[in-house]
């Protein structure tokens, strides 16, 4: 249910509105708005008579919310979110953030060549695994906390904001120590108990499209991080798992402007995992920007052939140089701009030191 707060209520109004709600056996979720306050009342009350809220002094209006996912939809709230990244990137708004680095964090002199050429180029974010989820047991894993301090110290070194994927909830407290941004896989996305425990986290939540997911089941996967207090969610389309087979995965590009339909939530796109070959990531990082895409985030590594993990999907720097080349040319045809906040670059070598 949605109760829209009358915009010459008083703070005693609302709050009494909002004592009123807790009383009937709703949690109560309020979002502030340019023009509106709304309050969300989230519970399963079938023969809740809404004229008990709208009769009370402050109220506007009140209606029910037919969608499964409350907080997640337009009904909750009409504007979009912006989520704040640090201090000075801001990613739904209209300007357009790169997000790019290795699927796997291998070593420190990987990490700080990456972070000084991307940066150059125009990320402003560094991804990188430090815990890897393998199909395989055999496979490279990850280095774990000490591949964070490198990928923070990367970070650190020339200003970029780090983002990596949590996979349990055990990880949770190491990782909010290094990390802007926690990402939470596509295998991991109905993983209810992490993402129960994610909305308690004072960071962004990076959510990844499920292999099979249909888009109201990642908006319902984040409904849990956002109905625990953490309403900075981010989601992310990497592709689905179809017939198909000429690509890793079939990227789903008819999601992001129904994602912005349904939902107030940014929402990027990974066209790296979404077709899994080197050749076809930047047609697709062009067709996610011209989509709607709120960002990309794509793997860059300095020697894809010598990756330890997913090498054959991993752009060369220079791949990389060309992408941010065509996808600012659209960004700037769709009346978007591209998010490069002032950042300053410090010595890499001088932090090593």
């Amino acid at each position: 249910m949605v109760v829209v707060i009358d915009k010459n209520a008083t703070k005693q109004e609302v709050e009494n509105i909002i004592e009123t709600l807790y009383k009937h056996g709703f949690d109560v979720h309020k979002s502030t708005g340019v023009n509106q306050t709304v309050l969300g009342a989230i519970g399963v009350q079938p023969d809740f008579d809404t004229n008990t809220i709208r009769v009370l002094p402050g109220v506007a209006e009140v209606y029910r919310i037919t969608e499964q996912y409350k907080l997640a939809s337009r009904s909750f709230k009409k504007e979009n979110s912006v989520i704040k990244i640090g201090e000075d990137i801001f990613l739904g708004d209209n300007e357009v953030v790169i997000i790019a680095g290795p699927c796997s964090i291998e070593s420190e002199d990987q990490m700080f060549k990456l972070a000084e050429s991307l940066t150059a180029l125009g990320a402003v974010v560094l991804r990188g695994g430090a815990f890897k989820p393998r199909s395989s047991p055999y496979s490279f894993q990850g280095l774990g906390e000490d591949g964070l301090r490198i990928m923070r110290n990367a970070c650190d070194a020339f200003g970029l904001k780090m983002v990596t994927e949590v996979m349990d909830v055990s990880q949770i407290d190491t990782i909010l120590q290094y990390a802007d941004i926690l990402q939470v896989g596509a295998r991991n996305m109905q993983n209810f108990t992490l993402l129960r425990e994610l909305g308690k986290a004072a960071k962004p939540v990076l959510l990844k499209r499920g292999l099979s997911a249909t888009t109201e089941e990642l908006l319902m996967s984040a409904e849990y991080i956002l109905s625990g207090g953490n309403m900075d969610v981010i989601l992310c389309e990497r592709g689905i798992r179809t017939f198909e087979r000429s690509t890793r995965n079939t990227m789903d590009l008819s999601s992001i402007p129904v994602i912005h339909q349904k939902s107030h939530l940014p929402i990027i796109a990974d066209p790296s995992h979404a077709v899994g070959i080197r050749d076809k990531v930047i047609p697709m990082a062009r067709a996610a920007i011209a989509a709607g895409a709120d960002g990309i985030m794509v793997e860059v590594h300095p020697d894809p052939n010598n990756a330890m993990s997913d090498g054959g999907q991993s752009l060369y720097p220079e791949q990389f140089a060309q992408l941010m080349k065509e996808v600012k040319i659209i960004i700037q045809a769709i009346g978007r701009g591209l998010s490069t906040p002032g950042l300053k670059k410090k010595v890499a070598h001088s932090i090593r030191n």
